[in-house]
């Protein structure tokens, strides 16, 4: 996969959720025209039925559309939501392979990431969706990871160490929630020696404790190197009534496990995040609180 330099052309596509305000649009192609980058702005972006993006056909077309152009260098999703799963199945990730694009975003994005990692087994980066305004430390990471393809991520002094170790291993995972929801289909990742990284919203410690198991029990975790979870923004521990603590419930699968296990990484539904290169090697220090990556794939 090539970093996107200067003057790459970059889709903007709404794969799943709708734009929300109409000057996201634009804050949108200035944020790719910052890199340098030309934006191309999908057909379809601007669509709205109901809570998706327009009608699955058209959200497929635009993807399949710039996976097969040649011009096109990397696709830059607007907003997750939901609806990415809707359509992966007829995903072209054969034009995708023959020519590798970079693809970018969070959140419901997982399901495209996850999809492309089990089909292609490209590097794609989960960063900040092409709408939102980038603070400092996100733009900073995004360029590392996007455009040079050095360490994007580093130390994170206000994590937390759950299970004390270190390891080695690719890059896999995003939104837990979407991960879950992948199981038993085609297009659950390969997570073995994987440093899993993991981020949520808006779900109470019981239903965190419940994906967990759920990964566990349809056996994706298996050789899975370590655990990493970024921001889990609004997760209740009292919304289950049993009054347990998130890193109590992490803890324990993490121990299940016997891997390395660290909370509180700048990722997720948050304004300073890293953007993770998945299918990059990284290593993992829980005692310095580090995940650094260490190769891209050529």
């Amino acid at each position: 996969m090539k970093p996107l330099e200067s003057g790459a052309r970059i889709a903007l596509i709404a794969p799943a959720g709708p734009l929300q305000k109409p000057e996201e649009l634009a804050r949108a192609q200035e944020n790719a025209r910052t890199f340098g980058w030309e934006p191309i702005v999908a057909l379809h972006a601007r669509d709205r039925t109901g809570y998706l993006a327009g009608h699955d056909r058209d959200r497929l077309n635009d993807i399949n559309v710039a996976l097969r152009d040649p011009n096109i260098d990397g696709i830059w999703c607007l907003r997750g939501g939901y609806g990415m799963i809707r359509i992966l199945a007829d995903i072209d990730y054969d034009a995708l392979s023959r020519t590798p694009k970079a693809i970018i975003g969070y959140s419901d994005i997982t399901a495209l990431h996850a999809a492309v990692q089990r089909k292609c087994r490209l590097v794609t980066y989960h960063g900040p969706t092409a709408r939102e305004p980038l603070s400092e430390l996100a733009r900073d990471s995004f360029e590392r990871a996007v455009v040079k393809q050095t360490d994007s991520c580093g130390t994170a002094p206000k994590a937390r160490e759950i299970n004390a170790g270190t390891a080695e291993g690719r890059l896999v995972g995003g939104n837990l929630a979407v991960l879950a929801s992948l199981c038993g289909t085609p297009f659950i990742p390969d997570l073995s020696d994987g440093i899993l990284i993991l981020e949520d919203i808006n779900e109470p410690v019981y239903r965190i404790d419940r994906m967990l198991q759920q990964l566990r029990l349809s056996g994706a975790l298996t050789g899975c190197k370590a655990i990493v979870f970024g921001e889990c923004v609004k997760c209740s521990d009292d919304a289950g009534g049993g009054g347990r603590g998130f890193d109590e419930v992490l803890g324990e699968t993490a121990h299940a496990l016997g891997v390395p296990c660290m909370a509180g990484i700048p990722v997720g539904h948050i304004d300073a995040q890293w953007t993770i290169p998945l299918g990059a090697t990284a290593t993992l220090d829980t005692k310095t609180r580090t995940l650094a990556v260490t190769s891209y794939p050529s």
